[in-house]
């Protein structure tokens, strides 16, 4: 890691290294997922993993003080290219499918008859929570985000939001969901944490 950060040849040396193992890592990522890319050529393939290993590496210089040597160095460098590579093949995958902001319809299924019927009714319930508890802004970005599996980034883009005001109306949403739910009995209430003078 010192050669990483000492002007020289050694850290050219060190750097090109470095990005050899982001592109194997970002490769392995890229071709694990590529069902999600339909026919992408080959050739679109290698240009999403070299991006992909770029940004990644990129991302772990400017992280290079948090290192905490909890793990190897190698280890903690190729979770970034994997993560860059992850983030980079949903949001290649999503640039042509349409963002559908939608409200949720829960169709009745469960494997018994009792199990179907309490399945129904708590998604009911959910339904009918959804529509009394959350604004029409918190119901779209719930159903993109949690149901529709839309990746935050994608929706983002798509909406010229962040990701973090994506996260904090999916959080307060999730929070009045619980608290609704659990005010009208189909979750249990969790005991509040004792504070400590």
């Amino acid at each position: 890691m010192h050669l990483l950060t000492t002007p020289g040849p050694a850290q050219e040396a060190a750097l090109a290294e470095l990005h050899r193992w982001m592109l194997r890592a970002a490769k392995h990522q890229v071709w694990r997922m590529r069902s999600q890319l339909g026919d992408l050529s080959p050739n679109a393939l290698d240009v999403l993993v070299n991006q992909s290993a770029d940004e990644a590496m990129t991302t772990l210089l400017r992280k290079l003080p948090t290192f905490e040597g909890r793990s190897r160095f190698t280890t903690w460098a190729y979770k970034f290219a994997i993560l860059q590579a992850a983030s980079d093949v949903r949001r290649t995958a999503w640039r042509t499918r349409d963002v559908e902001l939608r409200d949720l319809d829960v169709p009745d299924r469960g494997a018994s008859p009792a199990e179907e019927a309490e399945a129904a009714d708590l998604g009911r319930a959910l339904v009918d929570a959804m529509g009394r508890v959350l604004t029409p802004h918190q119901r779209r970005i719930t159903v993109a985000l949690a149901i529709d599996l839309v990746p935050a980034d994608v929706l983002a883009e798509r909406l010229g939001t962040s990701r973090g005001s994506l996260y904090k109306t999916l959080h307060d949403a999730r929070r009045r969901l619980r608290d609704e739910l659990t005010r009208t009995g189909y979750l249990p209430s969790s005991p509040r944490p004792t504070q400590t003078p």
